[in-house]
């Protein structure tokens, strides 16, 4: 295998404004990683703001296109989904780009509100909200608080008639199915701590119950069916069922609920090897043909739709740079033999090999070589064998002590699900944009470790 160079394509594993330089070091959007490194230091994450915005307003372009009322439909919303990365300047970008934002804490809620964000495109989801999250929600004038159990529809309600408000609410369905990759991040199948059952009539009753609550106003039904989905299939069955639970509420109860979120998990590419993903507008037409289809099937309106790219907005446009320290050679057996190039950084900045056994590519980002390719593995610089950032690579062999490395596809996940762990110090989140890099989220020092030990 080889480490793709950048191509500069939508589909392609790195960010559209990644090049090689004359002298062949990696630059992004202008910026030459060298000089990003000597300034701010490294690991770091290195975020593509054009490429960023740019995917954005992609799927906010490509939907409102699909589901225009001149198709016959009712129109549709994209929510960038927090939990991939959130952070104020990101937050603002896409809300420009004409997404709401997706929230599942108290703490991306307060980062959304922060970065200026209207309540109102804002979502709050989560399978245990706390009532301190929830009262904020409601005094924020959250427009969609997706309700994941049956007893938290009773805690919305008082908190809602507390505030003297009715509070928007969706319900999140189980529909049973599930699609995408490792098995904890596909989030519809039945036995999952996400939504309300389908089967066994809990999504039904929770409608029943808002609909019975005065001071709750039942926006409509959520469905999200998993992550890292390349193959569009499963989000016809999952509307199928949704719009069905839809239609046989308007017909027992007269109301029939105007919204769909039909939630989203569209898949990137992190190595060479994976499928170039359907693109926003490959996406939004396929929908809009289940849901138009579907609909008529039903003799129902088409309902406004909803959906929710994170990753596929933010992961590609993000890139970790890291110094190589150590590089050793070990032998395999039947003679082969591994170069193992250890990191300033590792597990604490990217836990997804570890936790997922995701794959990622890697190159050389200082300079161009033209040594013979090797077997390699990146590794970080934690106390544990499974401190693994790229399982495996092909590098050249005479990369050495004080290169630079950086990773593509790490501006989803990287930063939002970083630890501390060694007490390693996070990494800043560096945004470029004209060549002009600025500090998005700056480096965790020594001294931020020290003051939350309240023996320091």
């Amino acid at each position: 295998m080889s480490a793709p160079e950048p191509d500069g394509t939508p589909g392609g594993v790195w960010s559209t404004g990644v090049r090689r330089t004359r002298d062949g070091a990696l630059a992004v959007a202008g910026a030459d990683l060298r000089e990003v490194a000597a300034e701010h230091g490294t690991p770091a994450y290195v975020l593509d703001e054009d490429d960023l915005r740019t995917r954005a307003r992609a799927f906010a372009e490509a939907f409102a296109s699909a589901f225009s009322p001149e198709r016959g439909l009712a129109g549709a919303d994209v929510y960038y989904a927090g939990k991939a990365f959130l952070s104020v300047a990101v937050a603002r970008w896409v809300h420009e780009e004409g997404l709401g934002v997706d929230t599942a804490t108290g703490g991306e809620l307060a980062v959304a509100l922060r970065a200026g964000v209207p309540g109102a495109v804002i979502g709050l989801h989560g399978n245990n909200k706390s009532d301190e999250e929830l009262t904020a929600a409601v005094r924020h004038g959250v427009g969609r608080i997706v309700v994941d159990s049956l007893s938290e529809i009773d805690r919305v309600a008082a908190l809602a008639a507390a505030a003297g408000v009715r509070a928007p609410v969706m319900v999140r369905v189980t529909t049973g199915v599930h699609a995408g990759g490792h098995e904890f991040i596909a989030t519809a199948h039945e036995d999952q701590k996400f939504g309300l059952s389908l089967t066994s009539g809990a999504a039904r009753k929770a409608v029943d119950e808002i609909l019975a609550a005065d001071s709750l106003e039942l926006v409509g039904l959520h469905s999200h069916i998993g992550s890292q989905i390349l193959d569009l299939a499963g989000f016809e069955a999952a509307a199928r069922a949704v719009l069905t639970l839809r239609a046989d509420v308007a017909r027992t109860t007269g109301r029939l609920m105007p919204e769909v979120d039909l939630g989203g998990g569209y898949g990137i590419r992190y190595t060479a090897a994976d499928a170039v993903p359907p693109a926003p507008r490959e996406i939004a037409e396929r929908l809009a043909t289940i849901v138009g289809d579907r609909c008529a099937d039903l003799g129902t309106a088409p309902p406004k739709v909803s959906i929710e790219p994170g990753r596929s907005v933010v992961g590609p446009a993000g890139l970790t740079l890291y110094r190589v320290g150590t590089v050793k050679d070990v032998a395999l057996d039947g003679g082969a033999a591994r170069t193992y190039v250890s990191v300033d950084g590792g597990m604490s900045d990217n836990i997804r090999p570890a936790l997922y056994g995701a794959a990622y590519t890697a190159a050389l980002a200082n300079r161009r070589s033209d040594a013979d390719l090797v077997s390699a593995r990146v590794v970080g610089k934690h106390c544990e064998s499974g401190d693994i950032v790229v399982r495996d690579v092909a590098l050249p062999a005479d990369v050495r002590d004080g290169d630079l490395l950086a990773v593509p596809a790490t501006g989803a996940y990287g930063r939002s699900m970083a630890s501390t762990y060694n007490l390693m110090p996070r990494p800043p989140v560096l945004a470029v944009r004209d060549g002009r890099t600025r500090a998005i989220v700056r480096r965790e020092s020594l001294d931020d470790l020290l003051a939350l030990d309240t023996e320091a």
